[in-house]
């Protein structure tokens, strides 16, 4: 990694502790919550672990079979992570152990999409093949 990219990584680094040292402060101190705050942490945590994976915070510039390998597996290790962490939360944040005392149907629905989508997507993507 040559010098631009470690300061990339650095400065993405400190952008998403300062970003969430705010957050933190702000909720302990003041009592508030700020969306986007937490929305541009995360954001800046992703860019920060794409420096680090790939020497780029927008990803691989040239992918070989390795990197497409990476990708994939990633990405669906990733979507079933994303499906049980959505579960937890929403049963969490809601203090309910039975669906009938869950009253965030957004959230719901959103949980409910995650158990959708991949088998959607690979639906739709073997048509392209068949």
């Amino acid at each position: 990694m040559d010098k631009s990219k470690k300061i990339i990584v650095v400065l993405t680094f400190t952008l998403f502790c300062t970003l969430a040292g705010i957050t933190i402060y702000r909720w302990v101190r003041l009592g508030t919550i700020d969306g986007g705050l937490i929305f541009f942490s995360f954001l800046s945590l992703a860019y920060f672990v794409n420096s680090l994976t790939w020497g780029s915070h927008e990803g691989p510039k040239e992918k070989d079979e390795l990197d497409k390998h990476i990708e994939t597996q990633s990405a669906k290790i990733g979507y079933f992570a994303l499906m049980i962490l959505s579960g937890l939360i929403l049963f969490i944040s809601e203090g309910a152990t039975k669906f009938n005392d869950i009253e965030n149907y957004p959230l719901l629905i959103v949980v409910g999409l995650t158990f959708v989508t991949l088998p959607i997507t690979e639906f739709v993507y073997s048509r392209k093949y068949k």
